[in-house]
């Protein structure tokens, strides 16, 4: 995503265009081995839990829902963190040198007032791990950008906290389950080039507690973290991606993502079924059919944008078949004044073939339907 220049300078913080450096403390992008995507790389905990400089894009994005129980949850939340590699000669010795972009974007959505709210941040990075306003470190998960941040706690759990004028979240996220390595050990294909991948893992089943208001009461819940890295966002014919992580009731994960060119059809697919007892189910590209509804009322038209998003979708997979359609129509992040980008993201049920019994809650993720995705 080719950040404009003009939204760069209006969005960021003073503060974040001054990051000091020095030679000897710089995440040099150029010279990182542990960036490297490729097959048969073996991953490495915590440290592929932190940040991978060398790479073009990463990010760690933290979804899942507040409530007294998944019949009856009362928000949703959607944290997630950037790294852009903006290809600076990694020899600049400039304190000013902003060798990656770090930036992020945050959304609620409350169901008992039928509404959704959204922030965003972004910031320059000189690379150094140790700036002490905006940086992501190499070792475990902790990015900070200003008064947001996602950082690794002592117990091993995560902690997300956003302050922002437009909302505020408090998360304390648990795992309760081994790391879910996607693809072929993380190794994950997004297009039908070996260079066209990610190294791609997720945290599903993380027992949440949380906050949306700073006196507010703490809600227990359910969430799923993903962090991925990678040199190629896209494949040239491809505009965007439909992409679902739902925790299922009974603790199964399942995971689903196709990439999309202009008139609609799959360029690539791909997913994963992690059932109660651990076992996993890799989805090959032609064993998913992630398709949208084709009945009526099956799309949703934002007024703020014209983008015209297909929010129920019929999944077909080795292990079943499913409904999904969200619990607000309206979730759309529209970041055109800032970062540029634009996308629908929210709070989705999971529904057995016959549409007739919630199985599990998570979220949806769109892009590319109001133009292709730049980052």
């Amino acid at each position: 995503m080719m950040l404009r220049r003009r939204a760069l300078l209006a969005s960021a913080p003073a503060w974040a265009l001054l990051g000091a450096s020095t030679p000897a403390s710089r995440a040099d992008a150029g010279n990182d081995p542990e960036s490297r995507v490729q097959r048969g790389r073996v991953l490495r905990f915590p440290r592929d839990h932190g940040a991978h400089p060398g790479a073009g894009i990463e990010w760690w994005y933290v979804t899942g829902w507040l409530g007294p129980s998944i019949d009856a949850p009362v928000a949703g939340f959607q944290v997630t963190f950037f790294r852009r590699r903006t290809g600076l000669a990694a020899d600049s010795t400039s304190r000013f040198a902003a060798r990656q972009l770090l930036f992020a974007h945050a959304a609620l959505t409350d169901l008992r007032q039928r509404h959704h709210r959204h922030a965003e941040r972004i910031a320059r990075w000189s690379g150094a791990p140790d700036a002490p306003l905006a940086h992501a470190d190499l070792g475990d998960t902790g990015i900070v950008l200003g008064r947001w941040s996602l950082q690794r706690t002592d117990g091993g759990g995560l902690r997300a906290q956003v302050t922002d004028a437009e909302l505020r979240l408090e998360l304390e996220l648990q795992p309760t389950q081994p790391v879910l390595l996607q693809g072929d050990a993380g190794f994950s294909r997004k297009g039908p080039l070996e260079r066209q991948a990610s190294h791609y893992l997720s945290e599903p089943q993380l027992a949440v507690r949380g906050r949306i208001a700073a006196d507010g009461p703490w809600l227990s819940g359910r969430g799923w973290l993903d962090h991925e890295w990678s040199d190629e966002l896209l494949a040239p014919d491809a505009v965007g991606w439909d992409w679902i992580g739902i925790n299922l009731a009974d603790g199964a994960a399942l995971t689903a993502f196709r990439l999309r060119r202009a008139d609609g059809s799959v360029s690539w697919a791909g997913g994963s079924w992690r059932a109660v007892d651990g076992a996993v189910r890799t989805f090959a590209p032609d064993e998913l059919h992630l398709e949208p509804d084709r009945s009526s009322n099956s799309t949703w038209t934002s007024g703020r944008t014209g983008a015209r998003y297909p929010v129920r979708w019929q999944i077909t997979t080795p292990v079943g078949r499913f409904v999904l359609q969200p619990l607000l129509d309206d979730q759309e992040l529209d970041g055109r004044a800032g970062t540029g980008t634009v996308y629908w993201e929210g709070l989705s049920e999971l529904r057995d073939a016959g549409a007739t019994r919630r199985l599990g809650l998570g979220y949806l993720e769109m892009t590319g339907y109001a133009g292709r995705l730049r980052l």
